[in-house]
């Protein structure tokens, strides 16, 4: 441009503008970014202060020192010693160990009732095909807490009355107070035969990955089942008998009455055991059975052209390469479980929401609380994606 000449270039074709700035998907990703920050900051600031002025109007002290007060309340079931006298952190710690038990027992028993029921509707037996399918119908289009009640209600409430309970095999008897089984007493030379327990375990997964690298090499199996059974039975009960049998029982008696001793698993924590193991087990099912049939149909052809018996063709070949599938929806079914025994509360089993509850009740600290169970249920969560993440890497196959 010469000297002295006009600019006549339209303004909003020079330097930079917020309209131009919008138009570049780099600028506008940064903006929506910001704004998302700021919303979400304004909103816990907006939540954080009323609850703030909340609490200085109720004159409700904040902060956990409420853990360290007596609980006052009795809770039926407990994996630890406790009385009223305890304080409120040892009876959330039995509730935390009760929803522990119920998810690490109801995950165990749900994927073996899962895979067999899977399993079952492949079957080329008419009768247990159409078994399997109407349990996998009927459990998966019924909620679990009407599941609970079906087993709390419709099942162990109608058993009899204590003094006419039910004998079972090994000293053991049912009514409608639980199940009554004998008692273990452990004497010091128990140490023995857990640390015996401990090699022997260590002693079969060192042999299962040698003779898993030998067969890799050679073709030559090794059968470890029996090796195993050999170690994890054999040498704690040598060490068993060499302690002096360090072991006692404390036997339920059947009285006129009730009964005296044993151990008693409430009907509560059966009713719950139950539901939840049979409700998930019917998720795990249709997940084993999409796993196997995702499985190509030349893999067992090839295996039974060998001479493999289908029993063995579905261990050796099909279930191995269907685990590849079934484990990370698996871990879904898993994740369920372990939430869903907060549904224990409305059968009165003491789990962590039951006795959470409780506790907020009496000491009316609710927030506290309510964080407490959030950071419970997901690091109980967090763990058991980690884990079956961890077994899922296992399984995956190794690109040559």
């Amino acid at each position: 441009m010469t000297h002295g000449a006009v600019d006549r270039t339209p303004l909003h074709d020079t330097g930079w503008s917020f309209r131009s700035a919008m138009y570049d998907p780099k600028y506008r990703s940064i903006f929506y970014q910001v704004l998302t920050i700021v919303i979400l900051v304004g909103f816990v600031w907006w939540v954080a202060h009323n609850t703030a002025v909340n609490l200085a109007r109720s004159n409700t002290a904040s902060g956990f020192g409420f853990l360290r007060g007596r609980a006052g309340f009795e809770i039926g079931q407990s994996l630890i010693s406790f009385s009223s006298d305890s304080t409120y952190a040892r009876a959330l710690l039995v509730g935390i160990l009760n929803t522990l038990l119920v998810a690490v027992t109801g995950i165990f028993t749900a994927t073996i009732i899962g895979f067999l029921i899977g399993i079952g509707r492949l079957s080329r037996n008419w009768l247990i095909a159409k078994l399997c399918t109407v349990y996998v119908e009927v459990f998966r289009n019924i909620p679990p807490l009407l599941v609970i009640f079906f087993w709390y209600l419709g099942v162990l409430s109608v058993l009899p009355q204590p003094r006419e309970s039910v004998g079972l095999p090994f000293n053991m008897f049912l009514n409608n107070r639980g199940l009554a089984f004998p008692k273990a007493i452990f004497e010091t030379g128990m140490i023995a035969v857990g640390i015996a327990l401990l090699i022997a375990i260590v002693a079969t997964i060192i042999i299962a990955r040698w003779a898993h690298k030998r067969q890799a090499a050679t073709g030559q199996p090794f059968h470890t089942v029996w090796t195993a059974i050999a170690l994890i039975v054999g040498l704690p009960l040598l060490v068993f008998v060499v302690s002096g049998f360090p072991l006692t029982f404390d036997v339920p008696v059947a009285g006129k009455f009730n009964l005296t001793g044993g151990s008693v698993v409430g009907p509560e924590f059966m009713s719950l055991f139950l539901a939840l193991s049979f409700y998930t087990a019917s998720f795990i099912a249709e997940i084993v059975r999409g796993g196997i049939r995702g499985v190509p149909k030349g893999q067992s052809e090839a295996a039974g052209a060998l001479g493999l018996h289908p029993s063995s063709v579905t261990r050796l070949v099909v279930v191995p390469q269907a685990l590849r599938i079934i484990i990370p929806p698996l871990t879904s079914q898993y994740l369920n479980l372990t939430k869903n025994s907060s549904l224990a509360i409305a059968i009165g089993f003491s789990d962590l929401v039951a006795v959470g509850g409780t506790i907020l009740n009496q000491s009316g600290q609710a927030i506290e609380i309510v964080c407490i169970w959030g950071i419970v249920y997901l690091s109980l969560s967090i763990l058991t994606s980690l884990f079956m993440n961890w077994f899922n890497a296992k399984m995956a196959l190794v690109e040559r």
